[in-house]
């Protein structure tokens, strides 16, 4: 891992479950049913699941990290003709068996056994490990006979399930869970508030270096790395702990997106789901570390889509420009940065940081400004500050005339953060211009250094002052001449009413 002691890599103490087999059993949808969201991507293509994809499971109060494997493709001992992703999926296959406690071996009943799951099941037996056999597609009653075929392997447990039909997977995970240590068990108590990770997804255009930041900062091939644009097809989710400036602690998530390519270019099925997925990860993440590739020539048009997705999602964001180690030497690091302003002016709320994962160069610098912004969002103002600096701001630069009446501004607090938002209460919203509310929030940053994150301002006329019903001045007799006549004369009829009747 970088040497660094503001990211650290978040130890697993929940037990771990992990799903393996040969391609296109019905791994990912068997994953997907037992976390009761679509996380892994499943197709009819085999090798569609490339890295490992993790999340966790809570069943029969009781917690437990599921992860989704890659299918093992090729027989024991065979190196001739192996495709290299093979290669790379044997490896996070291997990575996953030696950090499971259970594994959940899938078949498919309806093709029966074949060379490919006797290949796995050797793998899987050298492993020590308790073995559960879901024998998947078993969608009738004479599918799920068929299932005793399986017992060839030597495993003792043999489920049939349907990921199709949803059966059979709380009888799997009650199989899996029992042949776990007790232990080992992490109780999730009634009531148990966890902290929500603060969630940093990495993204980018395909081939710009995103994986490999993910591997450099873990200090291992967590994701896998290739130059063929692509790579990457799931969001990965990887638990950190990130420590601020003061040493305190907070859950953190790393998630490596799929590059995103221009909208003509997705041309499968599968890489408009990638795609899906690296665009949700954004929407729902807290801060995107935004990566570009070193150009004397700023962004590419692709780079300005994915900024403008950044800015629609209201996330914090902190640019890494990758690859400096092409840049020829004596170029100047200022002219960089102004070419990459000018060609993403929505961006210049984000710090820009210069890196060469190839070389591991300023990866510490980088989680550093990722840690400043982080504590920057959730930092609350109190609402005297606020009003002084926004009151003090339009005193001094008096606002443009729109629609023939000038703008006043009343009051303004704080109401929000992650992204930070302000609310000031006006005359009249529509009479704010454009560039003025634009310079609103550049004063709103300057003054509480809010780098990296995008201002929110929500501009409201200020309400009518109405009288409570309960208001003292409500109830107030009436100084109007009128009025008081009004009353004389009616007490003067009164006392001449009483007079005429004691007569």
């Amino acid at each position: 891992m970088a040497e660094n002691t503001i990211f650290e890599k978040k130890e697993n103490h929940l037990p771990v479950i992990a799903i393996v087999g040969r391609p296109n059993v019905g791994k990912s949808s068997i994953f997907n049913t037992l976390i009761g969201r679509r996380l892994s991507i499943v197709h009819e293509q085999s090798g569609v699941t490339r890295d490992r994809v993790a999340a966790p499971v809570i069943h029969k109060n009781c917690r437990y990290q599921l992860v989704d494997t890659g299918g093992l493709g090729t027989l024991i001992g065979e190196k001739k003709g192996v495709d290299m992703w093979d290669m790379c999926i044997a490896e996070q296959v291997k990575a996953a068996i030696e950090g499971a406690n259970v594994l959940i071996f899938t078949v498919n009943v309806q093709e029966g056994v074949v060379m490919l799951d006797e290949s796995v099941a050797q793998a899987i037996r050298t492993s020590g490990l308790p073995v559960i056999v879901a024998a998947n597609k078993a969608d009738n009653e004479f599918l799920k006979k068929n299932a005793v075929e399986f017992t060839r392997f030597g495993f003792k447990t043999i489920v049939p399930v349907s990921s199709l039909h949803k059966s059979g997977m709380h009888e799997l995970l009650d199989a899996a869970c029992s042949a776990i240590d007790r232990e080992k068990l992490v109780q999730n108590d009634e009531g148990e508030t966890l902290d929500r990770p603060y969630r940093i997804a990495v993204a980018g255009r395909p081939n710009v270096g995103k994986s490999s930041l993910v591997n450099a900062i873990l200090g291992e091939d967590r994701v896998i790395v290739s130059e063929h644009a692509g790579t990457t097809r799931d969001a990965i989710d990887i638990d950190f702990v990130i420590k601020n400036r003061d040493g305190e602690e907070r859950p953190a998530t790393l998630i490596d997106t799929a590059g995103l390519r221009r909208r003509g270019k997705v041309d499968t099925v599968v890489e408009y789901f990638s795609t899906m997925r690296s665009q949700n990860a954004i929407e729902n993440a807290d801060l995107v570390i935004f990566m570009v590739e070193a150009s004397l020539d700023g962004a590419t048009a692709q780079d300005k889509t994915i900024a403008t997705m950044i800015q629609k999602s209201g996330c914090a964001c902190v640019i890494a420009v990758n690859k400096m180690d092409l840049i020829p030497s004596g170029t100047k690091r200022k002219e960089l940065e102004d070419e990459l302003h000018y060609t993403l002016p929505g961006m210049s709320y984000a710090p820009v940081v210069y890196i060469s994962v190839k070389e591991r160069r300023n990866i510490d610098e980088l989680l550093n400004a990722v840690v400043d912004v982080a504590d920057e969002t959730s930092m609350r103002i109190p609402t005297s500050v606020v009003n002084k600096v926004i009151l003090d701001a339009y005193h001094n630069h008096t606002p443009p005339v729109v629609s023939n009446s000038p703008l006043k501004i009343y009051y303004a607090s704080m109401i929000g953060t992650a992204p930070p938002k302000f609310l000031i209460f006006v005359n009249q919203p529509k009479y704010c211009a454009d560039n003025y509310l634009t310079f609103l929030k550049n004063t709103l940053r300057n003054a509480f250094d809010f780098s990296g994150s995008p201002i929110e301002i929500e501009l409201r006329a200020r309400p009518k002052k109405v009288m409570s019903f309960h208001d003292p001045k409500r109830n107030a007799p009436s100084s109007r001449p009128q009025s008081a006549k009004k009353r004389a004369a009616r007490a003067r009829s009164k006392q001449s009413a009483k007079k005429r009747g004691k007569k």
